[in-house]
């Protein structure tokens, strides 16, 4: 088994995640910012250019079932960040920097949905739903060593934990989770 990623792997934080974080807490600085529904656009983006080969607003539009004033506005903000650009046919296209931050989100939505499930053993639509609410907001460190104790645990060496997760009862930790 390998170690988790450790400090040598770590990058100096980059301009939105020192600016995104106040006394532990994430707060949205706007420009930098990747939120849910700018995830889903991009994602939507990159899943039509893959079945369809092409990405027009309409689409999108239909895709995320929203109008398309809503999209074309959406779109606008992810032009203006560099992550989204048309071609001559004005067809949508994800640049590089878009293109990575949607690897990213996707990477992210498989290893906290394995992880949700795996290790806290949340039954797989819980899993599904909870990943995608936070698919854009893990860094890359926190997702590899996510990846790193699902791997772990998924091991004959963790049996132990696994155990102990299929014996959780919702309000055991003093809170009533179920009835909030």
């Amino acid at each position: 088994m390998t170690s988790p990623p450790g400090p040598q792997d770590r990058k100096s934080p980059g301009k939105a995640e020192r600016k995104g974080v106040k006394d532990g807490r994430r707060r949205d600085t706007g420009h930098d910012t990747l939120s849910h529904s700018r995830a889903h656009y991009l994602m939507a983006i990159d899943t039509l250019r893959s079945s369809l080969g092409y990405a027009r607003t309409t689409d999108v539009a239909e895709m995320l079932e929203v109008s398309r004033g809503a999209a074309s506005m959406a779109l606008a903000q992810l032009k203006k960040r560099g992550w989204v650009a048309e071609d001559p046919n004005r067809f949508l296209l994800l640049t590089e920097e878009g293109r990575q931050i949607t690897e990213l989100v996707s990477e992210n939505f498989t290893i906290l949905s394995r992880f949700f499930e795996i290790v806290l053993g949340v039954p797989k639509e819980r899993a599904v739903a909870d990943a995608c609410k936070m698919e854009h907001l893990v860094s890359l460190e926190t997702s590899r060593r996510l990846h790193w104790l699902t791997q772990h645990v998924e091991s004959d060496g963790a049996a132990a934990l696994r155990k102990h997760m299929k014996e959780f009862k919702p309000g055991s930790a003093g809170v009533d989770l179920e009835n909030l």
